[in-house]
């Protein structure tokens, strides 16, 4: 008997996105995308000794940068997915979405990051696009935790592909155009990533996913969500640091772990305080403890101070569980979002809170507290080429020209950034929620809301379906010799 139509519509659509994009990846590589020269036998520093004007070999980039990368990588790959698995009946999809999702998009983050700094027609890879489009991926998987569960995997693939194409245009305009500093990303990956979400999930919205009895956690699933948290709470300071040059690197890892540090200390207290039994609640644990990473990322490599990280971990985990407590309840009954994971509280707002910080640490930037460093932290606010002060900085330390900013004007043109980059990713996660309305997505219905066995193949199955058959026919049985024998009682 065949299968019916919507059913092997439903076999082959998977294969078909996934084996199209696939292919369109591979042919845009091999048209535009070439080694770098740091990995290109071909380059002339590498063909030449050191004696002659060479590469030191020992002083490659991937030396300094591999470590940071490994951290990141991990962060994406087993951080996201299994910080994602506190759904009792979506785990697979959590980390198994996530693995092929960060697979698809790093490729497709490579082309699209790379498509503003082609150099003669080719995009030039480096260990630095590695991280970049780890980054980017970033921003997109937190998307997916706001929609976690409610979308079928082609819908995925598709919000994926286009949120890229917003991020790296916005990404673009606020590091090279408003020339903006955010070494963690706070305001680029996850303001982006987050209200992009929400504004897919407003869009999306359906009255039946509220209070679904699959959307709880259990105890099993809370605890693989732990995993998450550990491996993303232990590597953030690289996530933070990765990209930034010598003392300003070493000075993101400090103020990362220790705003870290206090910002879990504190999410324990709080926790307990807005409970009314004065227990913890593991919500909280999963996601608020990491807040101080989003909280800090902007200013990372700032002079804040050590006692400032902390601080801004401390407000970043109150921030936090009470939007977990609270703002997301009142989101879903007012504003008509609903937001999975609570990206909002963990990424959001933790995000907002983050740029704003980073303009008020840029207002108070001078090179009193900052020294010629100050132009490495914020490019724009070297001097102009052909000026004195450009001669009397080149002098003593090496820089770029810049385009001459006071403190007052990088500070107006980090919160210019913060507010475009939120405003854009509202505007087009809607959108792209209205492209994921059409009806060939394979949207799911209200049953198949956090559910894997809609797509995946459960071991055990068929087996406790065999089972159910089994005991089914049993009762039957018993039920039948049950009536046989009162009637035989009964003289009938």
């Amino acid at each position: 008997m065949a299968e019916p139509k919507i059913r092997q519509w439903k076999r082959g659509k998977l294969t078909l996105v996934l084996g199209f994009f696939q292919i369109l990846f591979l042919v845009l590589f091999a048209l535009l995308v070439d080694y770098g020269d740091d990995s290109n036998a071909m380059a002339a520093q590498n063909n030449r000794d050191m004696a002659r004007g060479g590469a030191d070999p020992s002083n490659n980039s991937l030396k300094h940068l591999y470590p940071m990368f490994v951290d990141v990588h991990i962060m994406i790959f087993i951080g996201f997915g299994f910080l994602m698995t506190f759904l009792k009946k979506y785990g697979f999809g959590s980390v198994g979405y996530n693995f092929m999702f960060a697979a698809f998009l790093i490729q497709w983050a490579t082309l699209m990051q790379g498509f503003f700094h082609m150099e003669d027609g080719k995009i030039a890879i480096s260990i630095e696009n590695l991280l970049t489009s780890d980054f980017a991926s970033a921003a997109v998987l937190i998307s997916f935790g706001a929609m976690l569960g409610k979308l079928s995997h082609i819908q995925l693939i598709l919000m994926g592909f286009l949120e890229m194409i917003f991020f790296a245009v916005n990404e673009y305009i606020g590091l090279y155009i408003f020339e903006v500093a955010d070494v963690g990303g706070s305001m680029f990956v996850h303001v982006f990533g987050a209200y992009f979400g929400l504004g897919v999930s407003r869009v999306l919205y359906k009255k039946s996913v509220v209070g679904s009895p699959k959307e709880g956690s259990n105890y099993t699933s809370d605890l693989f969500s732990m995993i998450g948290t550990i491996f993303l709470w232990i590597f953030w300071p690289s996530f933070n640091s990765a990209l930034a040059p010598g003392d300003d690197q070493h000075r993101a890892v400090i103020n990362t772990y220790y705003s870290l540090a206090a910002c879990c200390v504190t999410t324990f207290a709080i926790s307990a305080l807005v409970n009314k039994d004065s227990k913890v609640d593991m919500v909280h644990v999963q996601n608020s403890t990491l807040a101080g990473g989003v909280a800090v990322g902007t200013c990372a490599n700032m002079m804040i101070h050590p006692w400032g990280a902390m601080l801004m971990g401390m407000l970043s985990a109150v921030i936090s569980v009470v939007g977990f407590k609270w703002v997301s309840d009142w989101m879903t009954s007012k504003l008509h979002i609903h937001d999975t994971c609570g990206v909002n509280n963990l990424h959001g707002m933790p995000g907002l809170f983050a740029g704003i910080a980073g303009a008020i640490a840029a207002a108070v930037a001078e090179t009193s507290n900052y020294g010629y460093g100050l132009y490495e932290v914020f490019p724009a606010r070297a001097p102009m080429a052909n000026t004195t002060a450009f001669a009397e900085v080149v002098a003593e330390f090496a820089i770029e020209e810049g385009a001459g900013r006071t403190a007052g004007m990088q500070a107006g043109f980090q919160m210019a950034a913060l507010v475009v980059t939120f405003v854009v990713a509202i505007i087009t996660g809607m959108l792209t929620g209205l492209v994921l309305k059409i009806p060939c997505l394979s949207q799911l219905t209200a049953e198949e809301f956090y559910d894997d066995t809609n797509y995946w193949e459960i071991a055990g199955e068929e087996e406790e379906v065999d089972h159910q058959i089994q005991v089914t026919i049993e009762d039957k049985e018993n039920e039948n010799v049950k009536k046989y024998t009162d009637n035989e009682e009964s003289g009938l």
